[in-house]
């Protein structure tokens, strides 16, 4: 794998080509079978998934088949600074070609390239908030449901 395979994932949009190459180097690329399950809602979050071709299936015991996540896409960010568990199953729904970034990996990263290391947390973060921000109206639609149903 090289750093040019990172350029279709806008989350690394804001790396240069010397970082790219550097976290290819971090990364464990793998060819997926559909039907494998590459975690299951409740494992052990290690890592970062990045999806460079096929489909995954998204899903959890309680709400189903969620979404698919295709080319460009990541999984997990979240879980290369926090411990915890899987929120969801991923399932490889289609034949897939993804990559890993193991937190072990990415802590390594940090020791070694700390610049590369922080910008990816700032990229991390960005889409973090963006997502949030877009689920913002929901949640106000949510709320004042919720405070009303409470004691008078």
């Amino acid at each position: 794998m090289t750093g040019a395979d990172l350029k279709g994932f806008a989350l690394l949009d804001e790396l240069s080509e010397e970082e790219r190459e550097l976290l290819a180097e971090e990364l464990e690329d793998e060819q997926v079978v559909a039907g494998r399950a590459l975690f299951e809602e409740g494992s052990e979050a290690d890592g970062m998934l990045f999806v460079f071709d096929g489909a995954l299936s998204l899903e959890t015991r309680e709400r189903g088949t969620l979404g698919r996540l295709g080319p460009g896409r990541t999984l997990g960010a979240l879980s290369l600074v926090m411990a915890g568990r899987r929120e969801l199953t991923a399932l490889v729904a289609e034949p897939a070609r993804i990559a890993w970034l193991e937190r072990t990996a990415f802590r390594r990263l940090m020791s070694d390239s700390p610049a590369l290391a922080g910008r990816l947390l700032e990229s991390i973060l960005r889409s973090v908030a963006s997502d949030l921000r877009e689920g913002l109206p929901g949640l106000r639609q949510t709320l004042p449901s919720a405070v009303n149903d409470g004691p008078d």
